[in-house]
């Protein structure tokens, strides 16, 4: 499977508010930088962030995405269900660093809108 169609489906299940399934497409020591706010180091990390950020499955609408080599940049809107019970959209541009067939490293630009 190429890395664009492993991006496609990771975020398939984290649409659908399936965590583990996504979870399997990261390396065990992935890293996921939020440009300007934190850094997650490890499945347990991003696990914690997954079942705090994402209480309501996501929702993506991808503009594109963009593969080389390793990367893969995807830019979009996401909706994310606050702490109110409020929907709140951000604009966002992920590149993803893939190694050995799993996403290994995320760096994101997030901008509320």
């Amino acid at each position: 499977m190429d890395n664009k169609t492993v991006l496609e489906k990771a975020n398939a299940a984290i649409s659908k508010g399936d965590h583990e399934t996504f979870l399997s497409y990261c390396s065990e020591n992935t890293k996921w930088i939020f440009v300007g706010d934190q850094i997650l180091s490890g499945k347990e990390e991003v696990q914690n962030y997954l079942a705090d950020t994402y209480r309501e499955p996501p929702k993506f609408d991808v503009e594109y995405m963009i593969s080389e080599g390793d990367f893969v940049t995807a830019v979009g809107v996401i909706s994310l269900l606050n702490k109110d019970g409020q929907w709140t959209e951000y604009d966002y541009c992920d590149v993803w660093r893939f190694q050995d067939g799993k996403m290994a490293e995320l760096r994101g630009f997030v901008i509320q809108r």
